[in-house]
């Protein structure tokens, strides 16, 4: 079984083209513990701050609201955590359709098999789909759903935002992970698969030097049930382990954004976003 340690660092700062008088926010930057993942030291650093409250959303993510009152030109978030993220073991992949399909598993994954605004694809789209799975397991679904979305889709940052749906994003026939992402979802859930987005990290090379720190940024990728929860990247074709830091989960990026907020004053804002990941063991 492979286990790695890291430190992820995962700094946002907001400036704004002049003063404002109040900012109210949320922020999803620490890593969850599970199974198969361990959050061993995690620390926050808001500047400026004026009171804040950390609790568990309804998906189980570790949320922080804050304020900032009083005038301010720019709010800095900097969130540190140092984490053990292991394979994970044993994980069940051959559930049936009769399985997958039962009324128990749709009353359980109600929330998983939902179609959003997001991830809602044009019926010639779900067609498709549909036509190229015909026959196949469960598993042998997913493999084929992914292998045909990356097929149509190139990778490509700045041609889609964060709220770009999976339509448009397959219209264009480009996009980021988090497009990957939504068609991925989208497609699985109208084929009857529970499907679920997860948001958080991805070592960039997990071959690094120990103690190096290497830009990053932040990652999507999906979980569906065949029995247990599956993690696959559709993004990079590969499954999920040792080096996806889980961050959120959540029907869409809707549920996991790792920043969002409102402020007050008529100033435009400009958001900057660093992240690195340094190995450890």
């Amino acid at each position: 079984m492979t286990t790695r340690r890291y430190r992820v660092a995962h700094t946002t700062t907001y400036r704004y083209t002049g003063p404002i008088s109040a900012s109210h926010n949320e922020i999803r930057m620490t890593p969850l513990t599970e199974e198969n993942q361990v959050t061993l030291e995690s620390r926050l650093r808001i500047r400026p701050l004026t009171w804040s409250h950390t609790y568990r959303d309804y998906w189980g993510t570790s949320v922080t609201a804050l304020e900032t009152a009083g005038v301010h030109e720019a709010l800095e978030l900097e969130a540190i955590s140092t984490v053990e993220c292991s394979d994970p073991q044993h994980v069940r992949t051959d559930a049936s359709w009769d399985e997958v399909r039962s009324a128990e598993r749709i009353d359980r994954c109600y929330e998983w098999l939902e179609t959003r605004p997001s991830t809602a694809l044009p019926d010639d789209v779900h067609a498709r789909f549909a036509a190229a799975v015909e026959g196949l397991s469960p598993a042998g679904t997913v493999a084929k759903v992914i292998e045909l979305v990356r097929a149509e889709l190139e990778y490509e940052a700045g041609w889609t935002v964060a709220t770009t749906s999976a339509a448009e994003a397959w219209e264009a026939k480009k996009g980021v992970c988090q497009d990957f992402v939504h068609i991925t979802i989208g497609a699985l859930r109208h084929l009857g698969i529970p499907a679920r987005y997860v948001s958080g990290y991805l070592t960039p090379d997990p071959d690094a030097p120990l103690g190096q720190p290497l830009s990053g940024e932040s990652h999507a990728w999906v979980e569906w049930w065949g029995g247990d929860w599956v993690g696959v990247d559709p993004t990079n074709l590969k499954a999920v382990g040792a080096d996806h830091i889980v961050v959120a989960r959540g029907r869409d990026y809707e549920d996991v954004p790792p920043f969002t907020g409102v402020y007050l004053g008529d100033e435009e804002a400009e958001l900057s976003v660093e992240v690195s990941v340094t190995r450890l063991s």
